[in-house]
């Protein structure tokens, strides 16, 4: 499944280029591996990390969707046929791809939102140095499709805050566009990597096939 994004002016970071994150400025990159060289690698530490301390799901004001939060809107956002909106955000009808593990649904109250780097794995590799208000924003980002993504609860419980070198998709048709996806969003937020999560975006993005990747400014 490929996603379209709309993106704005993008800078192109020529490889020459000394390696520098994309936090406060649009960037592309000639592909994956391109953009893996600018992660930093740094020992990953869960000290301190409780869920709450990034709020999410905060109600969003948006045409059409009225008493939605961010999940919702995610969930309406990625709809192949697009659900009713009924009084307090209840979603009646429409359809949907759960990309990781290849399962179409049809009914809404089945699906997960998915952080694609997850809440953990955030805190981990630099978000534990974060104010509240830009954890905030993280957990809730809808400015870049690749963050958030509705599929099964089973695969998203699968996942849970693994990262690559624990747990890919089983849509193995998806991996390369799930490397990409997880590479830009370290990227874009100046998350850093450990040496094994490294090695694995390296191994896995090795046979995909070179694609130029835009990343947003931070919102």
């Amino acid at each position: 499944m490929n996603k379209k994004y709309v993106l704005g002016v993008s800078l192109l970071v020529m490889v020459s280029m000394a390696p520098s994150y994309a936090s406060t400025k649009p960037a592309t990159y000639a592909s994956t591996a391109d953009a893996i060289k600018v992660l930093k690698v740094a020992t990953e530490v869960r000290t301190g990390y409780v869920r709450t301390k990034f709020k999410h799901w905060i109600t969003i004001s948006r045409a059409g969707q009225v008493g939605c939060d961010s999940r919702k809107s995610v969930i309406i956002d990625e709809a192949l046929v697009k659900p009713t909106i009924e009084k307090g955000c209840v979603l009646t009808g429409g359809k949907w791809l759960s990309i990781y593990d290849n399962v179409e649904i049809t009914d809404a109250g089945k699906l997960d939102v998915d952080h694609m780097v997850p809440l953990a794995e955030a805190w981990d590799s630099g978000a534990s140095a974060w104010t509240d208000l830009k954890r905030q924003q993280y957990a809730n980002d809808m400015t870049d499709p690749r963050h958030l993504i509705a599929v099964t609860g089973s695969s998203n419980r699968s996942k849970s805050d693994q990262d690559p070198t624990d747990w890919v998709p089983t849509n193995k048709t998806y991996l390369c566009e799930y490397i990409a996806n997880w590479v830009s969003i370290k990227v874009r937020w100046s998350l850093t990597v450990d040496q094994k999560e490294l090695d694995t975006l390296k191994k896995d993005s090795a046979s995909c096939t070179k694609k130029a990747m835009t990343i947003p400014a931070l919102p």
